[in-house]
């Protein structure tokens, strides 16, 4: 077993962002083992696009290029990336938990009889003993994620089975390009040598895609509330302030379950991770649930009745007070000094 392959999503002429989080954490998975990282493009008029990669840090790039593939189909794509798989033996492989990973990891993982590990928060390299068999095993990779609704943070390890697959959630790997360009290669794969046109029993005549109403991913400014906030109409006062400061609105998963707020602006292990320059929590206590979504943001202020909350040892700066006092001041205050 040798490198690290991580299977990478394409949007029209560009590469996923969670598959350019995945190649940078690939790359730092790679330094400790040793070994290399590739990646895989399957699809139509992928030219130009393992630049991306390399830019990532892929040393290699596998592509497979075919007019069928031009969209994601299930058969086609498990059965080239499986392909690919078994003649390159990697003992990592990563996919992103999205629509699309998730469809297709399961089906690589029956396929290979290997383990796979489902929306993982981290990634780490560690060793293991087991006791019963006094067996200690070597640089696994360790698959972290929550689990019991995020009450608990699971430890997951793959001793026995290559490759060791996981799914890794959009936004908890931090995307960084290489300062120096690595110099890669590419390696085309035909398509008819690796599935056969039982694979293509589905044809796409026409394809309709919606946009996402919400990004709160790629907002530079969160408002987020909590439990404390109390009711769906108060989060009425955040929408103001987000509005005012040209930002999005965020919750916890006790605000989503109350009903305060959609699922889709839920921040932390259950939910988005995101990296703001500005992130205002109102009423959030800061359970180390949530504090994993969010604190890698720039700048974080805490506004809290509890002096003492949690999420106060992480803020640069915390007002102690009632939102809905303090929050239509804050709005004030920046209408009038704005220009």
């Amino acid at each position: 077993m040798n490198n690290i392959i991580v299977y990478c999503e394409t949007n029209g002429n560009s590469v996923a962002e969670v598959s350019l989080e995945l190649l940078t954490k690939a790359r730092n998975l790679a330094v400790q083992l040793k070994v290399k990282v590739e990646g895989i493009l399957v699809g139509n008029d992928l030219k130009g696009l393992e630049n991306q990669l390399f830019a990532h840090g892929a040393n290699v790039v596998h592509k497979a290029e075919d007019p069928r593939l031009e969209f994601y189909q299930t058969l086609p794509h498990a059965g080239i990336v499986c392909e690919i798989m078994k003649k390159e033996q990697p003992q990592i492989g990563l996919f992103g938990a999205t629509p699309v990973g998730r469809d297709l990891a399961p089906r690589v993982a029956s396929v290979l009889k290997s383990g796979l590990t489902a929306d993982c928060t981290s990634l780490e390299i560690g060793d293991h003993y087991e006791k019963k068999t006094d067996t200690t095993y070597k640089n696994l990779l360790y698959q972290i994620r929550p689990a019991f609704g995020g009450n608990i943070v699971a430890t997951i390890i793959n001793p026995e089975t290559r490759p060791q697959l996981a799914t890794v959630r959009e936004g908890v790997m931090k995307r960084e390009e290489l300062t120096t360009l690595v110099k890669g290669k590419v390696k085309s794969w035909k398509v008819e040598d690796i599935v056969g046109k039982d694979k293509f029993v589905v044809e796409i005549i026409e394809r309709h895609v919606e946009d996402k109403k919400v990004n709160i991913k790629g907002s530079q400014i969160i408002v987020a509330g909590g439990y404390g906030v109390g009711s769906k109409e108060n989060f009425g006062i955040l929408y103001q302030l987000a509005d005012v400061l040209g930002g999005e609105v965020g919750g916890t998963r006790a605000a989503v379950d109350a009903g305060f707020i959609e699922h889709d602006r839920q921040i932390g292990q259950t939910g988005v991770t995101v990296r703001p320059k500005l992130y205002i929590a109102c009423g959030i206590s800061g359970q180390i649930q949530h504090r994993a979504g969010m604190m890698e943001s720039s700048m974080i202020i805490s506004i809290n009745t509890d002096s003492k909350a949690p999420i106060n040892s992480i803020a640069d700066y915390v007002i102690t007070g009632d939102f809905a006092e303090v929050v239509p001041k804050l709005i004030r205050y920046y209408r009038k000094n704005s220009k």
